[in-house]
């Protein structure tokens, strides 16, 4: 998964599945979702993302999987995640 921000257009891309062309795309308020010939999603775009998430949309990029179901997926544990979580707060006050 690749995520990029493009701060000259404010949009934010997810890609999920590299060198996949687009075969159809579907906007739904701003929210731009790419699939696949396969309808495999390639990626999700947030069109003016400054606006619809935070000023700063790269502060976004900290991620931490905090729940699943599956016994093989990549856990953080909650203290780890609870201190991320206070630090963003922290630069977001300063």
């Amino acid at each position: 998964m690749k995520i990029e921000y493009d701060t000259a257009h404010d949009l934010l891309n997810i890609e999920f599945l590299d060198d996949v062309p687009i075969d159809d795309s579907l906007e739904v308020d701003g929210i731009v979702i790419d699939y696949a010939k396969d309808k495999r999603i390639v990626a999700i775009e947030v069109l003016d993302a400054g606006k619809r998430t935070t000023r700063k949309p790269l502060d976004l990029i900290d991620l931490a999987i905090v729940k699943s179901s599956r016994s093989d997926a990549v856990h953080e544990d909650d203290v780890a995640y609870r201190r991320k979580k206070k630090n963003r707060a922290k630069r977001a006050r300063s």
